[in-house]
């Protein structure tokens, strides 16, 4: 064997590889080569990245104090127009390079710009001094106007090279700053790749709330956003003169929260330097969001700033339950403190250290230090000054700690379990197929009705599964008291497919889960307990069209060999005036409950695929926008009928009690 060292130059030699072959990129050709390295691709998301990089450069000048006003416009022809009044791009020849503008210097060469240091910038989004050079190279046409001196100075650049001269000397009044036009280059980005006026606008709506201080005009052409399924208006003023809580108040809306006020601050650092500001809100659907920005700059990927808020609010909470005397908060987390609220984080700190020129992960540590020594005492003294909200809060965390706990001992317990032999409830009468196709589990009230009911089901496809009376009410139950329930954990173990984070349709052992309960109150009490269970749970089940409600009879009404059966008292007097039209002494009897109705009979009215009728419950589909606004609302009524705080249950009858018919009393 020869040497492997030797292998190479002895078959090809040294001729094919010389000085000839390196290439020197000079100016912006290396971000055109290279535009990945410079804005993360050449897709769509990339090209939006441009926008944001000029949108960046006006909101520097707004931070810094110099403009109140950002005009963003999106053209037919996908060219976008930034507009500011700060103070104008410098037009003046550059000392370094006398044949030059300063202007032409920052918009031809990579690493040129202001914000190096401190000494025109407190604080910046551009940092590295390339953000205006790529979109110049990556755009084949871009036109700049700066207002400055009284003074109008213009511009036009392709594919990063001028295409003219500066003009200089035309006179303008009330008018200073930078407008930039740009239409991003095809060749780069392909002819299909188009700006999308709701991401632009959501883009432009941030920058206002992230900067109370700056107003921001947004228009796009009326032809982009006909017939758009989102809400992108063709023009609009954005300007949140509270913030970050402006901002949440507003995505948050009517939905119910565990606290009615958010936990929201602002603190500037000794040096004025540094700032942070917050707003955090826990809706009680569980369906947050974070996000997190460092001087404008949106860090998608979170960074040290969101460790930071992730930490203090962890231990803030902590302390305030050792003040409380609650012993069980040394096992709550960050994720049980913040998983599934809405978070909003802005920093602004001098010379941010961002992963990638993207800037979508922030790795400075003095940001992680400012955020967690303001965000922990604010938060404290939050919780201390609101015990209420802070109880509610505090066990919210106790029960994400519990269900935590709850999940990783049943994934240890799946672990350990030596064999896959299925283990089902001592009660469970389970049917005889293999499949779960044509399946059916019946869910009933007490053993009397499920012995009825097992003598009266088919035994090849319907199982039964008798609970005690009423069930635990979910809703308002801590995860401890539902990992200790066991005729719940027999219902979860009889369906084998997993809850929340766990469940599986395709484990689920039944094609039908059919709730049979009593015809009357007590009935539909225990209905609402299960169907509650299910939607806490087991949403899925309910999407899937799974779960029926049966319909027993209340009455049994006869006449000679006429035989019918009443679902309530209304159906009952339909079928004395239709059925048992013109006949006297009809006997009519009052089934107590499922249990003192005979196999036959159950069987014939109630479980008899072939005679009997069943309610499918549903609930609204997530799909649409007016689907998923009816999801919420659904959420939020199940939480104010069923849910541990009874002023809502309280408000819902008052509100309602005038649409009462009939009392049941």
């Amino acid at each position: 064997m020869s040497d492997l060292f030797q292998s190479v130059e002895s078959s090809k030699g040294s001729s094919g590889y010389s000085a000839k072959d390196i290439e020197v990129l000079e100016g912006l050709e290396p971000v055109r080569r290279r535009p990945g390295m410079y804005i993360g691709g050449t897709d769509e998301r990339a090209m939006h990245h441009l926008a944001a990089e000029v949108l960046d450069n006006s909101m520097d000048e707004a931070v810094a104090g110099h403009a109140s006003r950002i005009e963003i416009e999106l053209g037919a022809d996908n060219s976008v127009t930034i507009r500011d009044n700060g103070r104008g791009i410098p037009t003046d020849p550059h000392p370094k390079f006398k044949d030059k503008s300063a202007l032409e210097v920052i918009l031809t060469t990579l690493h040129s710009g202001g914000k190096f240091s401190d000494k025109v910038y407190a604080t910046s989004g551009g940092l590295h001094g390339v953000g205006l050079s790529v979109v110049n190279a990556l755009s084949d046409k871009l036109e700049i106007e700066i207002a400055r001196d009284r003074t109008l100075y213009r511009q036009s650049y392709s594919r990063g090279a001028p295409t003219e001269k500066l003009s200089t000397g035309e006179p303008v009044q009330n008018r200073r700053g930078t407008t930039i036009r740009f239409h991003p280059d095809p060749e780069i980005f392909g002819e299909n790749n188009k700006f999308e006026a709701a991401i632009l606008f959501k883009m432009a709506r941030s920058k206002a709330y992230l900067y109370r201080g700056v107003e921001i005009r947004w228009s796009c052409d009326p032809r982009l956003v006909a017939g758009a399924k989102d809400d992108t208006p063709e023009a609009a003023v954005l300007h949140f003169p509270g913030g970050l809580t402006d901002f949440l108040t507003e995505a948050i809306g009517a939905r119910a929260t565990v606290t009615p006020t958010p936990f929201t601050g602002r603190v500037t650092a000794e040096d004025e330097i540094g700032k942070v500001e917050w707003a955090i809100h826990w809706p009680e659907d569980e369906d947050g969001f974070v996000s997190s920005y460092c001087n404008t700059i949106p860090t998608p990927q979170g960074g040290s700033h969101e460790s930071a808020l992730r930490s203090a609010a962890s231990r803030g909470l902590k302390a305030y339950a050792e003040l409380a005397g609650n012993k069980k908060a040394g096992q709550i987390t960050a994720d049980d403190v913040l998983g599934g609220a809405s978070v909003m984080l802005s920093v602004f700190i001098h010379d941010p250290q961002f992963q990638g020129q993207t800037k979508e992960r922030l790795n400075s540590p003095d940001a992680g230090r400012l955020v967690e020594i303001s965000v922990k005492d604010h938060f404290e003294h939050w919780l201390t000054g609101n015990p209420s909200d802070a109880n509610d809060l505090l066990e919210r965390a106790l029960e994400r700690a519990d269900e935590r706990k709850r999940k990783r001992a049943s994934r240890d317990l799946a672990r350990k379990s030596p064999t896959r032999r299925l283990r089902l409830p001592g009660k469970l009468s389970d049917c005889s197929s293999k499949s779960a196709d044509g399946t059916e589990l019946f869910i009933v009230e007490g053993d009397s009705a499920g012995g009825s009911a097992k003598q009266a089901r088919d035994r090849a496809t319907q199982a039964v599964l008798p609970l005690r009376g009423k069930i635990l009410n979910v809703a308002s139950a801590s995860a401890d008291k539902l990992a200790a329930n066991q005729e719940l954990n027999d219902l979860m173990q009889a369906l084998g497919c997993g809850t929340r984070g766990d469940f599986n349709i395709e484990k689920l052992r039944y094609e039908r889960i059919v709730i049979m309960t009593d015809a009357d109150v007590d009935g539909a009490h225990i209905a609402s307990l299960l169907m509650t269970f299910f939607f806490r749970e087991m949403p899925g089940l309910i999407e899937g069209g799974n779960l029926y409600i049966a319909l027993p009879p209340l009455y049994r009404l006869s006449h000679g060999g006429t035989v019918a059966y009443a679902r309530d008292d209304v159906h009952r007097e339909e079928l004395i005036s239709t059925e048992f039209s013109g006949k006297t002494k009809i006997e009519v009897s009052r089934f107590k409950g499922l249990g003192e109705m005979p196999p036959k009979q159950l069987r014939e009215t109630t479980m008899n695929s072939a005679t009997r009728t069943l309610l499918r419950v549903s609930i609204p589909g997530k799909a649409d926008l007016e689907g998923a606004k009816e999801a919420k609302e659904t959420a939020r009524l199940v939480e104010a009928l069923m849910g541990r705080k009874a002023e809502r249950r309280f408000e819902y009858i008052q509100n309602n009690a005038e649409f009462v018919e009939e009392l049941d009393v």
